[in-house]
């Protein structure tokens, strides 16, 4: 088998007129991130994470962007992003559905949930609907193994979940309420 390889050196990304940085962002950032830390690189993962939770992605056009900012290189910003599984370069779904697959949920049924929902929304972990609605996600350990299975909805987790359950929060979701009730 021969090894595929890709001429990242040449390559262009993806690019959109008005930058995911803007002037605005950059003076909070100065303000309020900076001071925070010894080095500017320090204000990275805040700044991903309200990459993340802006565009529901973090766009190589923003990496680019971001290392510009903080004076590193764009290399050091992807390797970040590339590492935490929470950030990601794909968009994800509005709604984003984290099934826990720790020991703990494992013995409690958690392969019933996720199978039940990929025939659900049609499609596997780590994908999104073609309507851009959903992403399901396998996650591991959230840390509520007394009260297995556990899901988050949107960082909202769910605790004891039921196929019922899981049915109730995608209407909710489908049908634009919030999924942060408890269940």
């Amino acid at each position: 088998m021969a090894w595929i390889t890709k001429p990242s050196g040449t390559q262009k990304i993806p690019t959109r007129s008005e930058p995911y940085c803007t002037a605005a962002h950059k003076e909070r950032w100065e303000r309020e991130l900076l001071p925070r830390y010894a080095t500017r690189q320090g204000a990275l993962m805040p700044i991903l994470h309200e990459m993340q939770h802006a565009h529901r992605c973090i766009p190589y056009q923003a990496m680019v962007e971001i290392a510009a900012f903080l004076k590193i290189m764009p290399a050091e910003v992807l390797d970040t992003v590339s590492f935490y599984e929470e950030f990601t370069t794909e968009q994800l779904g509005k709604c984003v559905i984290g099934v826990c697959q720790s020991i703990a949920c494992e013995v409690c049924g958690h392969a019933k949930l996720v199978d039940h929902i990929r025939a659900t929304l049609g499609i596997e972990p780590h994908e999104t609907t073609d309507d851009g609605q959903f992403t399901l996600l396998a996650l591991e350990c959230l840390g509520s193994c007394d009260t297995a299975p556990v899901a988050l909805f949107n960082q909202t987790l769910h605790e004891k979940l039921t196929i019922d359950t899981l049915d109730q929060l995608i209407r909710d979701a489908r049908n634009g309420r919030s999924t942060d009730h408890d269940h």
